[in-house]
This record gives C-alpha cells, structure tokens and sequence, in this order.
C-alpha cells in the first residue's frame, strides 16, 4: 500500500480509502447489508494496509454505522481512522448536533471520531446550521474530545465550496466529488486546489462517477486501448487521481472482495506525477470522447441561470446528458428524482424563453425541460 500526505496533520491516509456505502446486500435491499462478505472485504483491505475507512448515518438505510462499529471492534479499530458525517439535512435545532453525534458515537462503538465531517454541505444546508451556530459547536466536540478532527463533504457549487472553506480557520479536511470528468463540476479543479493552499486534506468521492467509467462504451476503449499502459478504465480513473499531489486519499465504495482486491493492487501501482503526458493525454481524449457523446450541446457556463421559476437548468441538462453519454438512463433517473428538489425541477418552466435568449449554444432550453422531466418522472407500465 502507499501513503500520502493529509493536510498538515502528522498522519498519512492509504492512497485507497474505504467507503462504506456499497456493500453487498440482500435481496436487493440496500438495508440488508450481507455481513459476512462485507466483513470479508473490510478486513481485507485492513489487513492490506487501508486505514481509511468512511461512513455516514444514512449510509444503508442507516445500517452501515452499526454493521462498521460491530466489525471493527476489538484490533482491528486501532488500525485504522475511522470517518463519519453529521446529517446536516436532520438539523433543527442546536441540540440535534449533540444528539446525532451522540447517537454516532454508539452506533460505532467508539469514543472518539478520527475524523468527522459535516454532511453533504450545500448553500440551503450551510446557513441552516451555520445559524444555528454549529461551529462553536464544533470547538465544543473537539475540545471534549469526541471528534478528533474536522471538515466537510460538499454538493454545490465552487463559489459556495470557497466561503464555506473561509468562514472557519479550524478545518482540517473536507471532501469532495472528483474525477476526470468533473474537473469543473461542483467544487471540482478550482477547489481541490484552493482547499489544498489552505493546508486541507482534500479526500475524494466518487472518482470512478458512480461506477459509469468502469464499463464504457466502445469507442471510448478503443481511446483507452491505444495506450501501451494495460490498465482497466477503473485503474486509469484511479491513477489519474493519484498523480495529483493535492488528492489525499480517494474513497472508493466496493460491493465484492474482486473490486477491493483489484483496488488495492491500483493504489500499491500508485504515485504523485506518475504519470507520462502520454497518459494524461489518453486521458484527455477520453474526456472529450465522453463529451462529444453528450446529445445537449451544453457547456455548463450557467448563463442561463438564475431561471426567474427557479428551474435547475445546468444540473438538469448535465443529468440528462450523462444518461447518454454512460448509457445509465436508470441511474440519471433516480438521480433526477433524488437530487432535484421539487420546487426547480424541468416541469416548473413557463417557457418565457428568458434562458434561450442567453444561451450562447443555441439551445431550445424549454422543449428539453418538458421532455427531461417527462422522461425522468413516466412510471413503468403495470
């Protein structure tokens, strides 16, 4: 296994981290997690020198907590930083940040978090706790010693990501979604760096998109194919990360033993600018391969917003997109349904053509918000 750096703390992550919400199930329900091969894979990547391991409350239905407590108790807690996440979204009242850690805290069978974040961080979820005065909060749980340290996971965009990092001097990490194709989506490129200059540890989630780089389409390997380098898709999108001094650990959620076993042979393989400008380059082809497959020809300049109704347009568009360009409509779906909130979804446009008279692309933005939500919300037929 290979180490990195972590901010300015004097500990170095694994290059691979664990998270903690794709284990295997049963059934196919998400809450049944399948204890034993889970336990198999967890112990595993442990014994192979992983000692990251990240969850978060609602991770399977609430299960993921409890299963990893019962799991790594006894040596195997000592070999490892254990990270999990405040659910910001449950916040009400400044109580509920003691409750919920509290109710953490027992659910993995611990008396300190190594690492605690606030949870899934956007614009509506920051000034909700931040008016309820979570920071000095936070002080409070470091100070009583119930989190070792702390930082945040984040879902919005760079301009929120940056005042967030600059409205507290005591962070000491965060994490953020990041890969070869989000270079400029949410905190993205910009915030890597920007995080990094601070002295954060920047941990990485979702570097392989949800598992829609893994299996591309075929002429997206042939791109891969023209490398001397035999590696998988997922070992390109994981190498990628790790050339970057600024990663400093990247999470991975692995549902069987065969995924944690070819991981932790891609991060041993690891290394900081280990990759040639012939490497970056397949990369880069591939990027645009993905991009040219893309049937919107949207650029994600955000000229179109703010919508006067409220409408997310650029998320929209982009989710469509990708639904395309990974061939994952299911997924885009649930996507859509999940994430875009009910008061800016495609079916609020009162088609005032306000977004295409900005449009530098052209593009009919009200036919597409009618047929994106008409597709992403049709029920299956009986």
């Amino acid at each position: 296994m290979k180490y990195r750096k972590f901010g300015k703390l004097d500990w170095q992550p694994s290059a691979l981290g664990f998270g903690c919400m794709r284990f295997p199930v049963i059934g196919g329900n998400s809450s049944r997690i399948d204890e034993e091969p889970a336990a198999e894979m967890l112990y595993y990547a442990i014994d192979q020198g992983v000692n990251y391991l990240d969850t978060a409350y609602p991770y399977h239905g609430g299960q993921s907590e409890g299963f990893v407590g019962k799991t790594l108790e006894g040596p195997y807690r000592e070999k490892v930083k254990l990270a999990t996440k405040l659910p910001s979204w449950k916040i009400e009242k400044h109580e509920d940040f003691d409750f919920y850690l509290n109710e953490q805290l027992d659910r993995l069978r611990t008396e300190q978090f190594d690492f605690y974040l606030l949870h899934a961080l956007n614009q509506k979820n920051w000034d909700t706790i931040h008016s309820l005065d979570v920071l000095p909060w936070v002080e409070k749980a470091l100070a009583d010693g119930r989190i070792a340290q702390i930082g945040f996971s984040f879902h919005d965009e760079y301009p929120v990501f940056k005042s967030i990092v600059d409205a507290y001097d005591g962070w000491d990490f965060c994490q953020i979604q990041y890969n070869f194709m989000d270079i400029d989506y949410q905190a993205g490129k910009k915030g890597l760096m920007y995080a990094a200059e601070y002295g954060m540890a920047v941990v990485i989630m979702e570097p392989l998109r949800g598992g829609r780089l893994i299996s591309p389409p075929d002429r997206i390997q042939d791109i891969w194919d023209q490398s001397s380098q035999l590696r998988t898709p997922a070992d390109w999108s994981l190498q990628w990360l790790w050339n970057q001094p600024e990663v400093s650990t990247v999470l991975s959620g692995m549902s069987d033993i065969q995924q944690v076993k070819e991981n932790v042979i891609s991060a041993a393989n690891s290394g900081i600018n280990s990759l040639s400008e012939d490497d970056i380059q397949i990369v880069s082809k591939v990027k645009e391969a993905y991009e040219d497959m893309a049937l919107i020809p949207c650029t994600q300049c955000g000229y179109c917003v703010p919508c006067p109704e409220g409408v997310d347009i650029v998320d929209i568009l982009r989710i469509y997109n990708d639904s395309v360009m990974y061939d994952k409509f299911d997924f885009s779906k649930k996507t859509y349904n999940l994430f875009v909130s009910e008061d800016s979804k495609g079916n609020l446009c009162v088609v005032c053509g306000e977004c295409e008279e900005k449009c530098p692309q052209g593009i009919p933005i009200s036919d597409w918000m009618e047929k994106i939500h008409n597709q992403f919300t049709v029920k299956a037929a009986e």
